[in-house]
């Protein structure tokens, strides 16, 4: 009963957050509320402030980029990392649910410390193998999206205005497939496996990327439409 009860309340804090969309529509949504919550449940027993929680998650994203850089089996470290960083993202709104601390400043820091993360995310693919230049269309076209949504918010726009293909989750699934697949790819030219002999790990990093840069302009496309529709009568 206590956790149904836990569960409610923390569904229903993820609403008023994000614009009064109901969690239980999506089973990997509501999985995701009930593992953060469940995450912040003993940080608030000792008093951790999310805004430490936001920090660490930029620093270990941080990490991310700097551990592919290394090559050979270290990319792979850089996935565990990456998901550690990106449970964090929303262990510290749930933190503040759970402790009553959320603040002004907390709003702002928490999506500045998002474009950092989606930025260091970005540069992973980069350092992989990607082209700069495809790179650098990811990360305007993600900067773009938020500025856009930022923009109509200010001016009316009531909650996310479209849940997009290229949100945080699609931003931080892309390149953790990316070193995952990088690792793997390693590892069988080390063993003496060679499958595909012109797809090493340069050209995995490609498509990756070139996979975000479809869904970013997609997902633009997407919101462009939707805040379009959202203030026509206006």
């Amino acid at each position: 009963m206590t956790r149904s009860r836990d569960d409610a309340q923390a569904y229903a804090q993820w609403s008023r957050l994000h614009g009064g969309m109901d969690p239980t529509t999506s089973a990997w949504v509501s999985g995701w509320v009930r593992l953060t919550h469940a995450c912040a449940r003993p940080l608030a027993r000792r008093g951790v402030h999310p805004d430490a929680v936001t920090v660490a998650g930029v620093l270990l994203t941080a990490a991310v980029p700097a551990l592919a850089a290394l090559g050979a089996a270290w990319p792979l470290l850089a996935t565990v990392v990456l998901v550690v960083a990106a449970v964090l993202d929303g262990v510290d709104g749930a933190l503040a649910a759970q402790t009553g601390t959320d603040s002004a400043w907390g709003r702002v820091l928490d999506p500045l410390a998002d474009r950092c993360s989606d930025l260091l995310l970005v540069l992973t693919l980069v350092v992989l193998g990607a082209p700069l230049w495809l790179g650098a269309a990811v990360a305007v076209g993600t900067l773009l999206l938020e500025s856009l949504r930022a923009t109509a918010q200010a001016a009316g726009m009531p909650g996310p205005g479209a849940v997009t293909v290229w949100e945080r989750p699609s931003r931080v699934i892309v390149p953790a497939f990316a070193t995952a697949c990088w690792t793997a790819e390693w590892a069988a030219r080390r063993t003496g496996i060679d499958v595909l002999p012109d797809v090493d790990g340069a050209v995995l990093a490609t498509a990756f990327a070139g996979i975000a840069l479809a869904l970013t302009v997609v997902g633009l496309l997407h919101l462009v439409i939707a805040v379009r529709r959202t203030f026509a009568g206006g």
